[in-house]
């Protein structure tokens, strides 16, 4: 449900940004609805209730939703301001680079790796497998920002298409990559964790 939430915003963008570029009357002032410009207003504007809608609810943000909330502000704003979708094609790199530099960290900062932070209430797992499981992390989030900012570049007609829909599939089998590691593993866990009498 949390990770739904997290695409609403970048699902409005998409289907925005797809639309054929058309102006509409409101309230007396025309808009420009269509294309990359409006959809990354609408990209700003859908974040802010989402995540403000979330924060009223919570009294909190997680900070992977404040990095995602403050990139999303700083690099839309920036392309708005200056006109340039080369802003916004950053955005998915910096992220995710950024996360990996949070992953990365966890191995010298902190008494547990962030992905034990993130996954220990609902796993017990060896030290070693966790140690894989952040590097194995660290690698994808690094490829996932270098294939962003490759298809930015490279193929500009389809990067909005791989940002929304490929980032996804890239994630989803990364997880079910993980689901099937772990359940390799989880019997190892067992073998180490004391058995109590009743």
């Amino acid at each position: 449900m949390k990770q739904f939430i997290d695409f609403i915003p970048l699902l409005l963008f998409f289907i925005v940004y797809k639309l054929d570029p058309r102006t509409v009357d409101v309230a007396g002032h025309e808009l420009t609805v269509g294309g990359i410009y409006s959809a990354t207003a609408v990209l700003i504007m859908s974040s802010l209730v989402v995540y403000g809608a979330l924060f009223i609810k919570q009294r909190k943000l997680e900070k992977s939703q404040w990095l995602t909330l403050i990139a999303c502000l700083v690099f839309g704003s920036l392309t708005l301001a200056f006109h340039s979708e080369t802003f916004l094609k950053w955005k998915a790199p910096v992220v995710n680079w950024l996360f990996a530099l949070a992953f990365l960290g966890s191995h010298f900062i902190g008494d547990r790796l962030l992905i034990k932070r993130i996954m220990g209430h609902a796993v017990t797992l060896p030290e070693p497998i966790w140690a894989r499981l952040n590097i194995a992390w660290i690698a994808f989030l690094l490829f996932c920002g270098a294939a962003n900012l490759f298809v930015a570049f490279t193929f500009q007609d389809y990067w909005v298409d791989f940002k929304v829909f490929g980032s996804l599939g890239l994630t989803v089998l990364f997880l079910v990559a993980q689901g099937i590691y772990l359940t390799r593993h989880l019997h190892d866990a067992d073998t180490t964790t004391p058995k109590t009498e009743d």
